[in-house]
Order: C-alpha cells, then sequence, then structure tokens
C-alpha cells in the first residue's frame, strides 16, 4: 500500500472515530436535553399548580373578608334587638294618646333606628295567624289546645330578623295543638 492510501485511510478511520465520538456526544446531549425538558415541565406544572392555589386562596380570603363585612356586626345588632323590643314593650304600656306629639315622637325615634338597622341588612321575620309552623325560622316559645290545625302559628310572641338573608334571631311564636280528647 503506498503511503498516500495508508495516509487516506488513516483519516478515514480517524473521521470514523470523530463521527462515533460526535454520536456519542450527540446522544449524551440529547439524553442530557430530554432530562432538562422534563425537569422544566415539572417545573412549569408546578408552579401553574402553585398559581392557581394562589388564586384560589385569593378568590377564598375575598369571600371570607366579604361574609365578615356583612356578619361582622351581627352580635351587635342582636344586642340592639333586646333594646328594640324593649321600646316596644315601653310603648305598649303608654297610655297616653298616641296622636300627642310626644308618641309621635316615639314612634319617629324607634321608626329611625328601625331604619338603621335595616340599612345594615337587618331584615323582619313575617308571620302572619295561622301559617305553619317552620322550625327553621320559628321557635315555639308556648304549645297550647285549640281548634286550629296541629303546628298552626296562633301569635308571635318575639320577632324574629334575619340579618342579609341569614337567620339572626328565629321568631318566638305561640303554636297550637289538636285538643286532647280529655278535655
Amino acid at each position: 500500500m503506498s503511503l498516500k492510501n495508508m495516509a487516506n485511510e488513516e483519516i478515514k478511520n480517524d473521521s470514523i472515530e470523530i463521527n462515533a465520538e460526535e454520536k456519542a456526544n450527540e446522544e449524551i446531549l440529547n439524553a442530557e436535553l430530554r432530562k432538562l425538558e422534563k425537569e422544566k415541565e415539572e417545573y412549569l406544572d408546578g408552579w401553574k399548580r402553585a398559581k392557581a392555589e394562589l388564586i384560589n386562596y385569593k378568590k377564598e380570603e375575598t369571600e371570607r373578608l366579604q361574609e365578615l363585612v356583612r356578619f361582622g356586626n351581627s352580635d351587635l345588632i342582636r344586642d340592639l334587638l333586646i333594646v328594640l323590643d324593649s321600646f316596644d314593650l315601653g310603648l305598649a304600656t303608654l297610655d297616653t294618646d298616641k296622636e300627642s306629639p310626644a308618641m309621635k315622637g316615639f314612634y319617629m325615634i324607634r321608626s329611625q333606628f328601625e331604619d338603621v338597622l335595616k340599612k345594615r341588612g337587618l331584615e323582619r321575620v313575617r308571620i302572619s295567624t295561622g301559617q305553619m309552623f317552620d322550625p327553621m325560622i320559628h321557635d315555639a316559645a308556648i304549645v297550647v289546645d285549640s281548634d286550629l290545625p296541629e303546628n298552626t302559628i296562633i301569635e308571635e310572641v318575639e320577632r324574629g330578623y334575619t340579618l342579609n338573608g341569614r337567620l339572626l334571631r328565629p321568631s318566638r311564636v305561640k303554636v297550637a295543638r289538636k285538643k286532647s280528647a280529655e278535655s
């Protein structure tokens, strides 16, 4: 073999070795690239989950704060209802002329008081005689024998109220029960 052929053969062998090395390096690089892409997807998925959790947390906290604003004063309003009840009892016991300026003033004060509470979301639970007793909004203060159908409301003993649609205080009512055969 000539020197030239030997040189060409050596160059060919070197070229094959270089190609083999390049292929091995390329495979290593591709494997590393796949590994890094997998890590990237895992990090991206984790970031997306964390972002979604943060959005949900913010939404839940906003709802919780809105709930707190709507019902945070419920204890105060419940206490003021006791004062309103006492005011009503006081008005009912007065024997004076309902058309007198003093009485009109008292009724105006009561009306203002009730209007302030309404602005804060307070609503009266409406009760009518003959309405069926509902334990979700009524409290049976007294049960009496009656000719009316069983569980019929006879009278409202104490007014009930809702605050922003939620029951704050049930209406205390007198409820009918069938007269016993002994009566």
